[in-house]
């Protein structure tokens, strides 16, 4: 059989019946768009993630007071509620671990901040004048803190993007402007550039001031709650880190490892196991949405049955007029195939569709991937042929005389 006439066969035998192809591409359709949406939302969700981590800072590594203890068969983690870190620390690090291009120690507490007319509750961070070169923090109104802001332990201020706009109004200028934290007033002297990011963690709802006027005046306490800390080479990350810890035992007077009074976070490290999840969640997705795919199959499956037993007289006749088995296996694999190649390519449009109408109603991001695409395409063609093969088979295990005198 030539594949001109596989082509015209399969083109008539699908339109014979236009309801009952259209339903059964219905279910590939629905499937494959399932599977692109829900694949371009782990790739969002994933992509989301590790910008916001690599916004951070390039090559950071963060000392952070306390450490993860297990005892028994219970974890219990003390990180961040102990004050077991000091500026000294920091400087102990910036003077005797090389391979390091800048440290920036940070203190952090949540206040209300007011000016006349308004308010907000945001998180002040005190920090020094290495804080945007290691954390990737640019000015976009006014200036940073700088050195001699913290050596005279002014009260000055840096506010973030959202924080600004919360207090005096989207996109006005605050800088000069008098706030008050508790009960202190401090002028704004510069207002940050937007990194995005909402609710917590964002580096766009903050306040920035010097790091020894916050010790001083909002937390009463010498100690530090992070260290952060710039690394020059990615390959070095590991290594200053154990030199790190190292050097902070020794401050500490830990002896025993178990008694470890801090813990250090390697941005790579992190990474990778954000990495790790997002591909564990994006597999998770795709394994639900495939089983709408499932579904789709059977119902091709069953339609092909349909159509073998109203057509087996037509079968009957090819066979007696020299069909050869193979070619009826061909043809009614072919309109299988078509069928779930239509259904494939309607479903990658609507899937696109339907990702970008997520992004738009939402704050989630989708990406729609190269790999994604040819994976429903393969799928939707593996369809096809699997749940079609056995109709096929069966159509052409007929016995012509039989199928001829079928009614």
């Amino acid at each position: 059989m030539l594949i001109s006439d596989i082509f015209e066969e399969t083109f008539f035998a699908v339109l014979s019946n236009k309801v009952r192809s259209g339903l059964t591409a219905l279910g590939i359709i629905i499937g494959i768009a399932s599977v692109v949406t829900m694949i371009s939302i782990g790739q969002g969700t994933a992509y989301d993630i590790s910008t916001k981590i690599e916004s951070l800072g390039s090559n950071l590594l963060t000392v952070s007071p306390g450490a993860t203890k297990v005892i028994g068969m219970n974890a219990k983690s003390a990180t961040g509620s102990a004050d077991t870190l000091v500026i000294g620390d920091a400087d102990a690090i910036e003077e005797k671990i090389q391979g390091i291009i800048s440290v920036a120690p940070e203190v952090s507490s949540r206040q209300q901040v007011i000016i006349k007319g308004s308010n907000t509750n945001t998180n002040i961070y005190g920090v020094t004048e290495t804080y945007p070169q290691v954390k990737n923090v640019e000015i976009e109104l006014g200036t940073f803190i700088t050195e001699n802001n913290i050596r005279r332990t002014s009260k000055v201020a840096v506010l973030g993007p959202e924080t600004r706009d919360n207090l005096f109004g989207i996109g006005v200028n605050p800088v000069g402007e008098i706030i008050r934290i508790g009960s202190l007033d401090f002028v704004v002297i510069g207002v940050t550039i937007a990194k995005g990011g909402s609710g917590f963690g964002s580096s766009d709802d903050l306040i920035y001031i010097p790091i020894n006027t916050a010790q001083h005046y909002l937390t009463g306490s010498d100690s530090v709650n992070n260290i952060n800390i710039q690394v020059e080479d990615e390959e070095k990350m590991t290594l200053v880190e154990e030199e790190i810890t190292t050097l902070l035992l020794a401050r500490h007077g830990i002896s025993n490892i178990d008694d470890i009074d801090f813990n250090i976070m390697n941005q790579a490290d992190i990474l990778d196991t954000v990495s790790e999840i997002a591909g564990t969640m994006t597999l998770l997705l795709g394994a639900i949405a495939g089983i709408s795919l499932l579904v789709g199959g059977i119902g091709i499956m069953n339609m092909m049955l349909t159509t073998v037993t109203e057509r087996t007289r037509e079968i009957g006749l090819r066979k007696a007029l020299g069909a050869q088995n193979k070619d009826i296996i061909l043809q009614f694999l072919s309109e299988s195939v078509v069928l779930t190649f239509v259904g494939g390519v309607l479903g990658i449009l609507l899937g696109w569709a339907a990702s970008s109408f997520v992004m738009k109603i939402s704050d989630t991001t989708t990406i729609i991937t190269t790999w994604s695409i040819i994976l429903s395409f393969g799928v939707s063609a593996f369809i096809g042929i699997v749940f079609g093969y056995y109709p096929a088979r069966r159509a052409a295990s007929f016995n012509p005389i039989t199928a001829l005198r079928y009614e």
